[in-house]
């Protein structure tokens, strides 16, 4: 429960830049673990974004805090949800079988989805010094089922069980999140090294580079 709230000036009345919200820093980890203390998600690979949510307005901010020109319709999609918003999450294409496909996002082909993973800010108050469960608790609400959106189901304790099966089904890999602390505070990434996906990705980005 959010509990009694004061009066919050909305959020865009405040004209919020969007350098005001960042994306949390994931720290790298090698091995999983397994502990109470934290949650598990899967990282699903894709566009790092925070969805900003006015009105009946959307805007997909990367990490660079550059707005997305180029998933119009997403936008469009996200900006019907009823409340003022920062949510962040990633920017993803799924196969038929729920798998993300990095290179179809990358050339624009299919339908872009929002996995979103926490609620920063909702409706002029500033969630971040929350917990973990608490933001996600509300997070959920927010979404509530939305065609576009993918809520980042988590699971509890067992971080080496979930890290072996993404690694059977050749997913990117987990994240692990301290479920008491505040937005990013002891976020890990632990990336499956065999993940088909990596493969001619660097060189595939050092020519992209080469040709701008």
């Amino acid at each position: 429960m959010i509990g009694a709230r004061q009066p919050f000036q909305r959020y865009s009345e405040i004209k919020l830049s969007p350098l005001t919200f960042r994306p949390a820093d994931l720290i790298r980890r090698k091995q999983p673990f397994d502990d109470e203390r934290f949650v598990f998600e899967l990282k699903h690979d894709g566009f790092r974004a925070l969805a900003h949510i006015t009105g009946q307005r959307c805007r997909l901010i990367s990490r660079r805090g550059n707005v997305y020109k180029s998933f119009v319709a997403l936008s469009r999609s996200l900006s019907s949800l009823n409340c003022e918003a920062v949510l962040d999450g990633e920017i993803v294409v799924l196969d038929e079988n729920g798998r993300p496909q990095f290179y179809e996002l990358l050339r624009r082909r299919g339908d872009p989805v929002f996995y979103a993973f926490d609620c920063l800010m909702l409706d002029g108050r500033d969630l971040r010094s929350l917990p973990l469960i608490e933001r996600k608790h509300i997070l959920r609400r927010v979404v509530n089922k939305h065609p576009r959106i993918l809520y980042a189901r988590h699971y509890e304790k067992e971080g080496c069980d979930l890290f072996r099966l993404i690694c059977e089904q050749d997913l990117e890999g987990i994240v692990a999140k301290r479920r008491d602390a505040a937005y990013g505070e002891q976020w890990f990434k632990i990336r499956n090294p065999n993940y088909s996906q990596y493969e001619g990705r660097r060189e595939l980005f050092e020519k992209r580079v080469r040709s701008v």
